[in-house]
């Protein structure tokens, strides 16, 4: 196999396995809403957002016949919907993360998950010179990295899980 076949290979795995790791981190905040019957420590934005650039990829991935962009966001924009569903169910009010100064409503494997699968789809896009998939993607590096300075600002004392970003 050529050099470029496997690492052609290797970005595509990336791709898919990224994008599916972060349309599944949902899958806890879906278990907690049902659990706790509320939509505390839950942000409806990223499922909304998340809704609209997978149907706007889909859109785009049929246009250009690109099966991977068709499964990922067939399967992304299936669970999106499902996790809004639950959200209306759900829903008495909404949490700030600034007002509150606290991160507890932000979900930091959706993070970590959303900068893995931008930062690999703008790889991608790269790779194939495709501009609409490279700054399309940039956005979700940019919001990761305000998340991750969020999480940094307002630590959250007893969770050891983010240790590491606090000073």
């Amino acid at each position: 196999m050529e050099a470029g076949g496997f690492l052609d290979s290797l970005i595509y795995g990336a791709c898919v396995v990224f994008t599916l790791g972060m349309f599944s981190a949902g899958l806890s905040d879906l278990r907690h809403m049902r659990m706790t019957r509320s939509v505390d420590n839950v942000q409806f934005l990223p499922f909304l957002t998340t809704e609209v650039n997978n149907l706007g990829w889909l859109s785009y991935g049929a246009l250009k016949g690109d099966g991977i962009l068709i499964v990922v966001n067939t399967v992304g924009a299936a669970l999106q919907t499902l996790y809004i569903l639950a959200y209306l169910h759900y829903c008495p009010r909404k949490a700030k993360v600034i007002q509150t100064k606290s991160t507890q409503c932000l979900s930091y494997p959706l993070t970590i998950a959303t900068i893995l699968t931008s930062a690999s789809w703008c790889l991608y896009g790269f790779r194939l010179r495709d501009p609409y998939i490279m700054v399309s993607n940039f956005p979700g590096i940019v919001t990761s990295f305000i998340r991750f300075w969020l999480f940094w600002k307002y630590p959250q004392e007893q969770d050891r899980n983010y240790w590491f970003l606090q000073t």
